[in-house]
């Protein structure tokens, strides 16, 4: 009997030299290259995904304090799926199976049916398609309420972006934020000041260096871009408006070989902590809908 991976049924899509692998549990990306030239630092089809590489991050992207949150005059406490810092991490959604709605050879549409659980007692249906669009890999994402009242929503994805160079100290990267967040010892936000005229601002573009990056950026643009010091090639996340936010990570944290070796770009609806401050934090009214779209355009300058 042929052995199932652990993330479940495969479902490639390709076009053109544009390939990607998408896969069941949790309807993340695990591959995506061109001409054969890996844009993702993903994972081989035997490993589960390593420090969320591809992965879905719902119904909050990110970090929330103690896993406790207030909504609507009830008190929730989630799992503390990060224990080492005593918080609920990345949401409930990425080791659940997606089945496939629509499959094609240029795009596939898989969906999440969210029960209530300890913690979020709301009945949600994500879906996501996963296509290949004029300049690259494209995400489409909802999310409807089928429960019996109110929710509150977030969504993030957490690609690793292969660097286009030579490693992750050469790359230059641009962030259009105004602010970042300051973090306490266990990743959640003090403050958001401003990154002009700090090590922080990335605004028009610079060498990453030594920088060590986990690091929440706010009052954001629509992209993200990493490119080589002389600009010839480059990558570009890009979000629509639904995303307010942006979380890049060097890696510094991961075990080798994957330390340093790619740079997470993560969109990010809300904020860490986000159900606590209410910054950006979706209502998802009882049959309502959200909506939002990111992707991933590789090229050269």
């Amino acid at each position: 009997m042929p052995q199932i991976p652990p993330t479940g049924a495969q479902y490639e899509i390709s076009s053109g030299d544009h390939r990607a692998v998408v896969v069941e549990v949790g309807g993340g990306v695990r591959t995506y290259a061109v001409a054969g030239q890996e844009i993702l630092d993903g994972y081989r089809e035997d490993e589960l995904p390593p420090g969320g590489a591809g992965q879905i991050l719902a119904p909050w992207p990110n970090r929330l304090r103690d896993g406790r949150y207030h909504w609507r005059g009830a008190d929730y406490q989630l799992a503390l799926s990060e224990p080492a810092y005593g918080n609920a991490i990345h949401g409930l959604v990425r080791w659940l199976p997606w089945q496939p709605v629509s499959v094609g050879p240029d795009r596939v549409t898989l969906a999440c049916q969210l029960n209530p659980t300890p913690g979020y007692p709301w009945r949600l249906e994500l879906t996501t398609t996963w296509s290949f669009g004029a300049d690259g890999l494209v995400a489409e994402h909802t999310a409807t309420n089928l429960g019996d009242s109110a929710a509150p929503f977030g969504l993030g994805a957490h690609p690793y972006l292969r660097p286009p160079g030579n490693g992750v100290d050469d790359v230059v990267l641009t962030v259009p934020a105004g602010r970042r967040l300051v973090v306490d010892g266990r990743q959640l936000p003090l403050a958001a000041p401003l990154v002009a005229g700090t090590d922080w601002d990335f605004r028009e573009g610079r060498r990453i260096g030594t920088a060590q990056l986990d690091t929440t950026f706010g009052d954001a643009g629509a992209a993200v871009i990493l490119s080589t010091v002389d600009g010839s090639r480059q990558v570009t996340v890009w979000a629509d408006a639904a995303f307010h936010w942006w979380q890049l990570f060097t890696g510094d944290a991961l075990p080798e070989p994957r330390r340093r070796r790619a740079i997470a770009v993560e969109p990010m609806t809300c904020p860490p902590d986000g159900y606590r401050s209410g910054h950006d934090v979706v209502t998802l009214e009882l049959g309502g809908t959200w909506r939002g779209s990111w992707g991933i355009t590789p090229g050269r300058a």
